[in-house]
């Protein structure tokens, strides 16, 4: 189970016995979500994710901006088509419907003008109604983008993921560009892109003008789909959706989709394609069977992992993961659960190749 999944497990624990607060459920987790990212980020890039499933260990630079260089077999080639997340053309953008803004994790209602930003990853969170991009402009900084609208969510999100970093810059949606000197320092933008939405814009170790060219890529009146090369079947009965997760920084060698489920009082279960070009292609024999294909339980019971997808690992992680007895009324998913999920589960035929995503 990842931090996600453990803090969104231990916010739903605590409103075990009254009503869920569904946006303490999704901010704690998106806390320390973010939190995870730029630890990641700070010490070996996104490579790091795919070094913890790999089992690699490889020496890694980390340039003046905070961000590491990536390994030789995640770096982009000048040739890898930039994934884009599919439209979704029936879907209004943001700046018809603010309304409609991090309600559904299959959706993003925000885009980008991909002639002059690269998609890094995006984000759907629907507990605290959220949407995110990452992105970079030329050979510029990333920039992380934040929309919702409800201002508190905005607010109480992390600077750029970055702890202690709550306060340091007063976000007044005046539109200004700030500077801030927290972890390295940066600039900030927090405005109202149309009435009723609200949206912050972050760069660490970038500039004034960096930032607001940036953040003129920004696509307001589109819509695309969140789940990319991952898109789920039906999931357990009385459960739901609540998160969408793609990072593509690494792209052609490498990307992660997260896509947690929940269920009151507070089962999660956490679907995560992980693509690597180093993952071994030949481990297909397991312990299960997922709809007629291989499958591994994990020796304590609470992954399983659909094998056979070349480069790449699909795992659902479930069940109760900690020492102490789970809240009264709590009906964790169970195993067969996780295999009808997994049975239901399409994965894009090509990872790397983002025109076999749609």
């Amino acid at each position: 189970m990842t931090d996600l999944d453990q803090r969104i497990t231990s916010a739903l624990r605590e409103r075990a016995e009254g009503e869920i607060d569904t946006g303490r459920l999704l901010r704690d987790a998106r806390t320390l979500g973010r939190r995870r990212q730029v630890r990641r980020r700070l010490a070996t890039g996104t490579a790091l994710a795919l070094v913890g499933v790999l089992g690699l260990a490889g020496a890694v630079r980390t340039d003046v901006g905070g961000l590491a260089g990536r390994m030789p077999w995640a770096a982009t080639t000048p040739t890898a088509v930039a994934p884009v997340p599919p439209r979704a053309d029936a879907e209004p953008g943001a700046a018809w419907h603010p309304d409609l803004v991090g309600g559904d994790p299959r959706v993003l209602h925000l885009g980008l003008d991909t002639r002059r930003a690269r998609y890094l990853g995006w984000a759907v969170y629907t507990a605290n109604r959220t949407e995110s991009i990452q992105y970079r402009v030329g050979d510029g900084r990333p920039v992380l983008v934040e929309v919702s609208p409800d201002r508190r969510a905005v607010n109480e999100l992390l600077l750029n993921g970055l702890p202690g970093a709550e306060g340091a810059i007063p976000v007044t949606f005046d539109g200004r560009v700030r500077e801030f000197r927290v972890g390295g320092g940066g600039v900030v933008r927090a405005w109202q892109p149309v009435p009723g939405l609200y949206a912050r814009a972050s760069m660490l170790g970038g500039d004034r003008s960096a930032l607001t060219e940036a953040v003129g890529a920004i696509r307001w009146n589109e819509a695309r789909r969140c789940d990319a090369p991952l898109r789920l079947g039906a999931v357990p009965p009385d459960a739901q959706v609540a998160t969408c997760a793609v990072d593509v920084d690494a792209f052609p060698g490498g990307l992660t989709v997260e896509l947690t489920i929940v269920r009151s009082p507070t089962a999660t279960m956490s679907v995560q394609l992980v693509h690597g070009a180093q993952i071994a292609q030949d481990v297909t024999s397991g312990n299960r069977t997922v709809n007629g294909r291989p499958a591994r339980l994990s020796a304590d019971g609470h992954q399983l992992e659909l094998l056979g997808i070349p480069k790449a690992h699909l795992t659902a992680t479930f069940g109760w993961l900690w020492p102490n007895e789970p809240p009264a009324g709590q009906v964790d998913f169970t195993e067969a659960e996780a295999t009808s999920v997994l049975a239901g589960t399409r994965v894009a035929p090509d990872l790397t190749d983002p025109e076999t995503w749609d």
